[in-house]
């Protein structure tokens, strides 16, 4: 397995500008993002896991 690309992305300028007039005071899913967001980022556990992926092993029978 390999880590994927880090984080949860950028949210567009226009998006947040119109969810936070609709939303003075955010949403339950807003306010989570922005206090968890940074438990989301990969660099925290790059480095357990290699840079490339390996062959996924079976380990059950078929």
């Amino acid at each position: 397995m390999s880590l994927r690309e880090p984080g949860l992305g950028e949210i567009p300028a226009e998006t947040v500008r119109v969810a936070r007039a609709v939303c003075p005071d955010g949403t339950l899913a807003m306010r989570l993002r922005d206090e968890f967001a940074d438990v989301f980022c990969g660099e925290a556990f790059s480095a357990l896991f290699p840079r490339r992926g390996r062959l996924a092993s079976r380990t059950h029978p078929t």
